[in-house]
C-alpha cells in the first residue's frame, strides 16, 4: 500500500519549485515508489562552500525540500499545511562535483507531526549525508509553531 494521498506527479512537483531555492540549486524531483521520494541536486559553484566542497547547508536544503514535499504528498492540503520544525544533518563524505541524490523515507507519520529520514549519496552511490526532518502538520486557520 502506498504512503501517498495521491499518485505524485513529478512534473507538477518540479514546476511548483520553479521560482524557489530549489530552482536556484537545480533540485530536481525524479521518482517515487510506495514509501520513498527521490530528488537530486547539482554540485557546482552554486552549492559549494569556499573550499570547493558541497556546502552542508545546500545538503540541508535538499533534505528539507524532500521531507517537506513528502509531508505535503501525505496530507490533505485543503485542510492542513506543513512546516519544518527541526532538521539535522551529519555530513559523512565530501563531494566536489556532479549531482547528489537524496531519498526520503518516513520514520513517523502522525496526526500532528511527521519525521523523515533523508539519505544523500554521490554519483557513485556513496553516502554523503544523513538527515532527519521533523514537520508539523497544522490545520488551516491555525498559526504554525514558532520557528
Amino acid at each position: 500500500m502506498t504512503l501517498w494521498r495521491e499518485t505524485p506527479q513529478i512534473d507538477a512537483i518540479n514546476a511548483a519549485g520553479a521560482k524557489t531555492i530549489a530552482a536556484m540549486l537545480d533540485i530536481r524531483f525524479e521518482s517515487f515508489d510506495d514509501d520513498t521520494l527521490t530528488a537530486s541536486m547539482v554540485v557546482d559553484p552554486r552549492t559549494h562552500q569556499p573550499f570547493g566542497l558541497l556546502h552542508g547547508g545546500a545538503s540541508v536544503v535538499l533534505a528539507e525540500s524532500l521531507g517537506s514535499m513528502a509531508s505535503y504528498l501525505v496530507i490533505d492540503p485543503t485542510k492542513f499545511f506543513c512546516v519544518g520544525l527541526e532538521v539535522n544533518a551529519n555530513h559523512v563524505r565530501g563531494v566536489r562535483s556532479g549531482r547528489v541524490t537524496g531519498v526520503v523515507r518516513p520514520v513517523h507519520i502522525g496526526r500532528t507531526t511527521h519525521v523523515w529520514d533523508i539519505r544523500i549519496s554521490n554519483d557513485e552511490g556513496k553516502l554523503c549525508c544523513i538527515s532527519r526532518l521533523t514537520v508539523a502538520v497544522v490545520p488551516h486557520g491555525q498559526e504554525p509553531p514558532a520557528r
